[in-house]
């Protein structure tokens, strides 16, 4: 059987010297892992396969347990900025990252792929106030995944719980927990989308903080979600734009 679909890079791992072990999440069978010939000449399609690349692929139907071979590969969209800005390929590199454990599990879904898929498009076109671009894709992907924070439950001075996903008045008796102080942005954030995300001025130091509760906040929600190594990094590239 030939399946053909869009699809988004996650991954790529070196595979022997001539192959690549490149995993997509696609549009009509949810994640799938390739086995991609690299060659020798500028044109060769191992090329195709950079982080968060967008991609048409044809392929045939493995055996069960099998890594799929791809017929043809084309690019579906050649970025324009996410390559070149330091900071937006730091994003690209940890998206990539997060999406690798959020998604890997998940049934194929057209909704969740157009979700990444169109946020992709934006952000690669957005020319400023992007630096909340990350914050709001995660808090949006949650939805996705049926994970959204329940902030009904607010109110000033609460204690936000990562276990149970909610506030509390009392400082819950395990470590996973965000402060008043830091609890208290989680409204403002659900707030936020990709059209007014600029108008929300948070610190460099308020925005790590942030995404390190919301990374942590997966941990605990998604089986064998790991510390993500392109957290510390995503950081780095932020705090030397700020002393620029």
């Amino acid at each position: 059987m030939l399946f053909r679909s869009r699809a988004i890079v996650l991954q790529t791992l070196r595979y022997a010297d001539d192959k690549l072990v490149c995993r997509l999440l696609t549009e009509r069978e949810g994640c799938v892992s390739f086995l991609v010939r690299r060659g020798t000449g500028r044109g060769s399609r191992h090329r195709l396969f950079r982080p968060l690349a967008l991609l048409d692929v044809e392929w045939s139907k493995p055996r069960d347990g099998a890594l799929a071979y791809p017929k043809n590969v084309a690019a579906a969209l050649n970025y324009a900025t996410i390559p070149y800005d330091t900071s937006k390929t730091a994003v690209a590199l940890f998206l990539c990252e997060f999406l690798q454990s959020a998604v890997r599990s998940e049934p194929p879904s057209p909704a969740l792929f157009a979700f990444v898929e169109q946020s992709l498009r934006f952000y690669d076109r957005l020319e400023r106030g992007h630096a909340n671009f990350h914050l709001v894709f995660l808090l949006q992907l949650a939805t996705f995944l049926g994970l959204s924070p329940d902030v009904g439950g607010f109110r000033p001075g609460a204690f936000f719980d990562l276990r149970e996903g909610g506030f509390t008045a009392m400082r819950p008796l395990h470590p996973q927990y965000a402060e008043p102080e830091e609890a208290a942005a989680l409204p403002v954030l659900m707030r936020m989308s990709y059209a007014n995300m600029h108008r929300f001025r948070l610190s460099g130091r308020e925005r790590s903080r942030l995404l390190a509760h919301l990374c942590d906040y997966y941990r605990l929600h998604i089986p064998a979600f790991p510390e993500l190594k392109s957290l510390g990094i995503l950081g780095e590239v932020f705090a030397a734009e700020r002393e620029n």
